[in-house]
């Protein structure tokens, strides 16, 4: 049996992909300043974290799209897509940010040369 999905309960999920998606970049951000600082222990708690923030964003994404599979209806929504978007583009931000900071721990290290 289909059902619809309410604008607002639509509108709840993609807030709480944002809020999640804005948590863990900030997190990443303060990783990243940590790492700078050569706070090596600091730096990978703040990415765990972002991964947790992460994390309860794409499981918020996940369940709406399950439910559509499922035969769930909901109207388009330029919010839901705002926030799908802010997903993808945070966690791209933490998988650089990831690299960045093996870049500076191996430039700490003396690995990387010229």
């Amino acid at each position: 049996m289909d059902k619809k999905m309410s604008d607002e309960e639509l509108v709840t999920i993609a807030m709480q992909i944002i809020l999640h998606a804005g948590n863990a970049r900030n997190h990443a951000d303060e990783a990243f300043d940590f790492a700078k600082k050569f706070k090596n222990k600091e730096a990978q708690d703040k990415l765990k974290e972002a991964h947790e923030e992460i994390k309860q964003a794409h499981q918020a994404q996940t369940d709406v799209i399950q439910q559509e599979a499922a035969g769930t209806q909901y109207a388009y929504s330029p919010l839901f897509a705002h926030a799908q978007d802010t997903l993808m583009t945070i966690t791209s931000e933490i998988n650089v940010t990831e690299k960045l900071i093996s870049t500076i721990n191996l430039l700490k290290k003396g690995e990387i040369n010229e």
